[in-house]
């Protein structure tokens, strides 16, 4: 039995404090309160009653999210966050983009109002969004094959699709690349929807390994929901060649498998949004039947407002009002509907044409600001290792990260000696690295690299 100890002063008590006649303490057996000799303390003892919760084991911190607090508490000057996904100005601050600043103050010029929205979401930024990802006169969209409801940015899209596939695809698994976004495989496991892994980073290359990927979804059984990243993968930044998506596409419709996008970084990766859609575009021409998950939080940086879709295509108008149909029933008991805010950032940006021409030219800068990170950092590599090794699979990736090919010791010597935060797959953000920093992180690469096993 546990027990506390509470005392209420060390000064001794006075006769006219404590009128033993009128107060009788008893034995300790019979009365809780434990009186010593010279009244300099009394005790007590409290039963605590064991928790319900006994049960429950203390979560493993997230591999990502506690980069941050680690970051945070340490107090060299020199310290990088490379962990969390998020873009910084050339200062390292969080920036906010002009044309989301515009888009909230006509918000408050029109008097917006905060009434609950239905539950697939804000109506103007699903037809945004649609439009954006397969582009406004696709076919799938003329001919409403498209069932799109507004999700809670991507994890919250994925999580919707999911359920779906538990639901009404009953042992079907979903394969996903090796290695993937940490949170893929969290999203599967809640839903208690199986998965398995397909290859597709080579180590030997830091690049992709096209061959064994194709084998693995070759092998996978038939009617598999195949996981893809449409663009800027997550964490190695290899992407297929628009070659070897034709392959990729290929192998799936002669499968019968389902393709699965996750499209976090349109816009974001090569700084244009029709370039980063060519991946889903490609498989929509084919008339194959797929769902695409997408996020707003990086090329609009909309990170908190947690705003996103999950889109269906399906082969008719009536199979797609039937899925948005189940969508919705999935959705209600979840979070019964989404948050307006972002969503109407986007269908503000996206529906007026000067707003939607400078949110373009953002994008471009972010990704360009990237772009130029990535060029010094694979420079200030060469010209510090004079080892020989080839460093040009940094040139090689996209978008907003890149798998350097450190190991966890190499990437835990990174941290603890040069003060760079990073998850210990080896994955760096470049969004989180400015021009005055790339050589010291490359000092930091290379000593890792060289003198850690």
């Amino acid at each position: 039995m546990a027990s506390s100890m509470l005392s209420l002063g060390s000064t001794p008590l006075l006769p006219r404090e404590i009128n033993k006649d009128k107060l009788k303490l008893g034995t300790s057996s019979s009365n809780p309160f434990l009186k010593a000799k010279s009244f300099s303390r009394v005790t007590m003892t409290v039963a605590v009653k064991p928790s319900r919760f006994e049960g429950i084991t203390m979560a493993p911190p997230d591999p990502i999210l506690g980069v941050s607090e680690a970051f945070k508490a340490d107090t060299n000057e020199m310290k990088l966050n490379l962990g969390v996904g998020a873009y910084r100005t050339e200062e390292l601050q969080p920036y906010v983009l002009n044309v989301v600043k515009k888009a909230e103050n006509l918000m408050l010029e029109r008097g917006d109002n905060k009434e609950y929205l239905p539950i697939e979401g804000l109506a103007a930024f699903n037809k945004a969004t649609a439009e954006l990802l397969f582009g406004a006169g696709h076919p799938v969209i003329k001919e409403q094959r498209v069932a799109t409801i507004q999700g809670l940015s991507g994890t919250g899209s994925l999580r919707l699709a999911a359920a779906l596939i538990e639901r009404y695809f009953p042992g079907a698994k979903v394969v996903i690349s090796s290695p993937t976004w940490g949170n893929h495989k969290n999203i599967f496991n809640d839903a208690k929807v199986p998965w398995s892994e397909y290859r597709y980073y080579d180590p030997k290359t830091i690049g992709l390994d096209f061959e064994g990927m194709i084998a693995d979804i070759k092998e996978a059984p038939e009617g598999s929901f195949i996981l893809l990243h449409g663009c800027a993968h997550n964490p190695t930044g290899i992407d297929p060649t628009p070659e070897q998506w034709v392959k990729i596409a290929d192998v799936i419709q002669e499968k019968n498998h389902i393709p699965f996008f996750d499209v976090a970084y349109q816009g974001f990766a090569s700084g244009s949004l029709d370039e980063d859609a060519a991946s889903v575009r490609l498989f929509a021409e084919r008339g194959m039947e797929f769902f695409v998950a997408q996020s707003y939080s990086k090329n609009l940086g909309l990170y908190a407002e947690r705003i996103g879709a999950i889109n269906v295509v399906c082969s008719s108008a009536d199979a797609a009002t039937r899925v948005k149909s189940q969508l919705k029933r999935i959705a209600r008991p979840m979070y019964s509907n989404p948050p307006v805010h972002g969503a109407r950032i986007v269908a503000n940006v996206v529906g007026d044409a000067t707003m939607f021409s400078e949110w373009k030219a953002e994008m471009e800068m972010m990704a360009g600001r990237i772009k130029t990170v990535r060029q010094k950092l694979y420079d200030s590599l060469v010209s510090k290792d004079k080892s020989g090794k080839d460093w040009s699979f940094i040139l090689k990736q996209i978008g907003m990260f890149s798998f350097t090919g450190l190991n966890k010791a190499q990437s835990d010597n990174m941290t603890d000696k040069w003060h760079v935060y990073m998850t210990k797959d080896g994955r760096i953000s470049l969004a989180g690295l400015s021009l005055a920093k790339c050589e010291y992180l490359a000092d930091a690469i290379i000593d890792s690299y060289h003198n850690v096993s």
